[in-house]
This record gives structure tokens, C-alpha cells and sequence, in this order.
């Protein structure tokens, strides 16, 4: 697992995700928010866009969405906020369960399909925390840089 920081949840946390826009059901949704956010900074700071970082920050998100489907009971909050050179996305599902890396190969020496999102998320985010959440799941939070 990654560096990252199990936190009990604070009002803070809170109050951010009710501001967020409509939560997303599907990668594809957080992604174009993810999108949006990141475009709409640019454009008020006017400040070209890295595209490269903006890729990663588009796979983070793709993955933190994925996997909240798959193995934690399914989206229930998402938030995405650009601060300063980076930017957070948050994705809270249902599962207290925290998130793992899979080896790559199986006992028999066989590659194995997928486990390779939560080492994805490590290596491109800068800070990774997860917070458990008062109704029970948790929130993930990664923060990526934009430049």
C-alpha cells in the first residue's frame, strides 16, 4: 500500500462534499468533471493546461471510480477541487476495506488481470489519504499535480 494517511472523518470533510457537483455513476462522469475543473482553472488563471499531468489526474481518477464500483460497494460521494498546482479528487464508496495491490503473478507462476489501479494511484499522486467515514465506507483522496 502506498503512504497514505487513515484518518477519522471531520466536519471539514463534511461540509466539502456537499458542495460537490451531482456524484458520478461512472468513471467517464467523474473523469469529465475532473476535466471540467481542471480546464475552467486554466482558463481563469490564464494558464496553458499540462496535458501530461491532466492525463494522470484523469487516470487517477479513472481508477480511485473504478475501484469503488468493483470492490467497495459503489460510488457514494466524489468531489474534485483544483488547489493551486494540484488537484484533489475525493471518492467515498461503501467498504472499509483498504485498498491493495495484487501481485502480479499467481502461485503457479501466472500473470494475473488487473490489481495494478492502487499502484497507479501511488506512483502518480502525490498524497494519497483515506478517511473513514461516520456512516461507515471511506474516502479516498489523491492529490495530483498539475505541473
Amino acid at each position: 500500500m502506498c503512504e497514505e494517511h487513515r484518518t477519522d472523518a471531520t466536519p471539514e470533510t463534511i461540509v466539502a462534499s456537499r458542495h460537490a457537483p451531482p456524484r458520478p455513476d461512472r468513471p467517464a462522469e467523474a473523469r469529465r468533471a475532473v476535466e471540467r475543473a481542471v480546464s475552467e482553472r486554466c482558463r481563469a488563471t490564464h494558464t496553458p493546461c499540462d496535458a501530461q499531468a491532466l492525463s494522470d489526474a484523469l487516470l487517477v481518477t479513472s481508477e480511485l471510480t473504478t475501484n469503488a464500483i468493483l470492490h467497495g460497494g459503489g460510488i457514494i460521494d466524489f468531489d474534485v477541487t483544483v488547489e493551486g498546482r494540484a488537484v484533489r479528487v475525493s471518492v467515498s464508496d461503501r467498504s472499509t476495506a483498504l485498498p491493495v495491490a495484487k501481485e502480479p503473478v499467481d502461485r503457479q507462476g501466472r500473470w494475473r488481470p488487473g490489481g495494478h489501479g492502487w499502484p497507479i494511484v501511488c506512483r502518480l499522486a502525490h498524497d494519497v489519504r483515506v478517511t473513514d467515514l461516520p456512516s461507515g465506507g471511506k474516502c479516498i483522496t489523491a492529490m495530483v499535480p498539475l505541473s
